[in-house]
This record gives C-alpha cells, sequence and structure tokens, in this order.
C-alpha cells in the first residue's frame, strides 16, 4: 500500500511510498489512479475536492482547496491554501505587496 487514511473522515490520503502517475492505490476498498509524481508524505484527494472545500487531515481541517482535484490528484499549495498561516507562495507574496 501506498497510502494511508489516518482518520474516517479525511478527505485527503497521505503517500506513504513514492508513487508516479498512472500508479493505482487502493485504500479503504476504493481505487485511486495517481495524477502526479508524488513523495512520501504528500496528500492526494480521496474523492473530488472543489474551491472553498476544507481539506481534513486527523479529522481535523488544515485549509481549503483553491482549485478543483479529481480523487487521486495531488493536494498541496497549488491547489489549496492553509485557513491558519499565512502561505509563502509567490501569489500571496504579489497580493501582500499590491495592497
Amino acid at each position: 500500500m501506498s497510502a494511508i487514511l489516518l482518520h474516517p473522515e479525511d478527505n485527503i490520503l497521505v503517500i506513504t511510498a513514492a508513487v508516479k502517475p498512472g500508479d493505482t492505490l487502493v485504500v479503504d476498498d476504493t481505487s485511486l489512479t495517481v495524477d502526479a509524481a508524488i513523495g512520501v508524505g504528500h496528500k492526494i484527494a480521496r474523492r473530488a475536492l472543489e474551491p472553498g472545500d476544507k481539506v481534513l487531515k486527523y479529522g481535523a481541517p488544515i485549509g481549503s482547496m483553491t482549485q478543483a482535484a479529481a480523487p487521486g490528484a495531488w493536494v498541496h499549495l497549488h491547489n489549496m491554501k492553509s485557513d491558519y498561516i499565512a502561505s509563502t507562495t509567490r501569489d500571496a507574496v504579489e497580493q501582500r505587496t499590491s495592497s
């Protein structure tokens, strides 16, 4: 198994062994096809996620989606944001300096 479900309410899975595009993972009797090369510790969508959806890890919200993600898609700073700390992405810096 290359991914684990940390809490039954989570909408993401955590990668436990590096995966590549097209790899199929089976977690909790559900098959997901990975869309990108993803390293250990990163997240993939357990189900379809839409902009504004809370990202749940350990059963608790860790951020919100900024873009849609299909099941098996990599979930990271390119499509989610923290709801608790300021982001250090270039977009966030540009927003802060242009105000």
